[in-house]
């Protein structure tokens, strides 16, 4: 099964790791614009993660055993490091709140991505997402998230969540931020988040991923074309989001 995944979903993933949106960040403007829009990937990321934790493992009382011990050591793991990491300075703080630090650093606006999250307490997920001060294509990446965790079927949201999330951040993104550093802005928050997120993405959790989807999927074959088909999905969603900070980057050049 694995091997079938991987040779699907390789032509989409190299679409993503040749995506011209990596020459066009040259500048620490243009970075900012990227992660502006990123930092939403970056969040709903976690709200994946926490369905797959809440279904894959005993949150409520009196405790019972898991029915998924493999998914859910795995989704335990990956809460742990995701939810309570220590950043560069020892601190100890989630992902998520590593990457704002490092926007902050980095100059970019925080603004929509704290209001978007403060305003959730007050209205429907839905209404919030389409009233949100961002590109189309960041307001459809989340629409699937949610619409992914909303249809309950654990195997789908397992391959969303191995296959189309931040492991496809590729490395020659790491060295290009290096390289703006040099130029003497101020960045390490930014180059220790995405080195961190290499670390603890490697080869331990990816493994585990595939079991996870493996044991979820339970030789179904109506299960497994369900996995695949969402994978796909979720690949096709990154590389639109990709394609909205490529555009907002060309009109950004064109105006200057």
């Amino acid at each position: 099964m694995n091997a079938a995944f991987e040779k699907e979903l390789a032509p989409l993933k190299q679409q993503l790791i040749d995506h011209p949106l990596y020459s066009h960040i040259a500048s620490i403007d243009e970075l900012k614009i990227f992660m502006e829009q990123h930092v939403f990937a970056v969040w709903d990321f976690m709200s994946l993660v926490k369905k797959l934790q809440i279904s894959l493992t005993c949150t409520s009382l009196p405790w019972k055993p898991s029915k998924y011990p493999t998914a859910g050591r795995l989704i335990n793991e990956i809460v742990w490091g995701e939810e309570t990491d220590l950043n560069k300075d020892g601190a100890i703080m989630s992902h998520f709140e590593m990457y704002l630090q490092a926007m902050e650093e980095t100059g970019a606006n925080t603004q929509a991505v704290n209001a978007f999250i403060d305003s959730l307490e007050q209205n429907n997920l839905n209404d919030r997402i389409s009233a949100l001060d961002a590109p189309q294509s960041v307001k459809n990446f989340l629409q699937f998230t949610f619409d992914t965790i909303a249809s309950e079927k654990l195997h789908v949201i397992a391959a969303v969540f191995t296959f189309g999330r931040e492991d496809l951040i590729p490395d020659m993104f790491i060295e290009m931020v290096k390289n703006l550093k040099k130029d003497g802005n101020h960045l390490n928050h930014l180059i220790y988040y995405l080195e961190r997120h290499i670390e603890v993405d490697g080869d331990e959790h990816g493994p585990m991923a595939l079991e996870m989807i493996k044991e979820l999927c339970e030789d179904n074959p109506l299960k497994i074309e369900e996995a695949l088909t969402a994978s796909k999905e979720a690949l096709h969603y990154r590389i639109a989001l990709w394609d909205g900070v490529y555009n907002t980057i060309n009109k950004t050049l064109i105006q200057a």
